[in-house]
């Protein structure tokens, strides 16, 4: 990317991209199931970010509960929820910012600040949640966190890698921009 500049098409837009794949993350993991499941037959227990379900007998009904009726559940939803939020409008910032002909750097550099306060929130979020709802909440069997649960850690992780690109391509300004003359590694004969 530096090597071409931002000014070639294909790449001027990576990051953007990449910015989107998290949001999308971030919506499987506030609308997925599958935060914590049983992990051997029968299942018994499922439970997502805002409710937990437990079945009691083979074959029996789904028997589901609020996670907003505990303190824990809604500090973990609103953290969980205020780094996505974060995330959605460093998504929408930097379509804005490469769209521009003429990049701001200073710009650029404050989507990769807001990328880390975005990831601290879902980090807060993500430890909260496993830490008070296995002490909280009766659970039987053997129980896992399941897929949702990780398609919220690979969001705080993209969060946090995203925002050291953001804050170090300022540093390669001149590269991107084309001002550097090019060095030749050439000796006469």
């Amino acid at each position: 990317m530096v090597k071409y500049g931002l000014d070639y098409t294909r790449c001027r837009w990576i990051l953007p991209l990449l910015l989107g794949i998290g949001v999308i993350f971030g919506i499987i993991a506030l609308a997925g199931r599958g935060w914590l499941e049983s992990q051997t037959l029968p299942y018994v227990q499922q439970a997502s970010l805002w409710q937990s379900c437990r079945r009691f007998e083979e074959g029996g009904d789904w028997t589901c509960e609020s996670l907003m009726s505990y303190a824990w559940g809604r500090a973990a939803a609103a953290t969980y929820l205020v780094g996505f939020i974060l995330l959605v409008i460093c998504f929408a910032l930097a379509i804005i910012a490469f769209a521009i002909d003429t990049l701001r750097f200073n710009f650029i550099r404050g989507i990769g600040g807001l990328l880390f306060v975005a990831a601290v929130f879902s980090i807060m979020g993500l430890v909260i949640y496993p830490v008070k709802f296995s002490t909280e909440i009766e659970m039987t069997g053997i129980n896992m966190f399941s897929w949702a649960y990780g398609f919220g850690w690979t969001t705080a992780i993209m969060e946090i890698c995203l925002g050291f690109f953001f804050c170090c391509l300022p540093n390669y300004e001149d590269q991107i921009l084309g001002n550097v003359k090019p060095t030749y590694f050439y000796s006469s004969p």
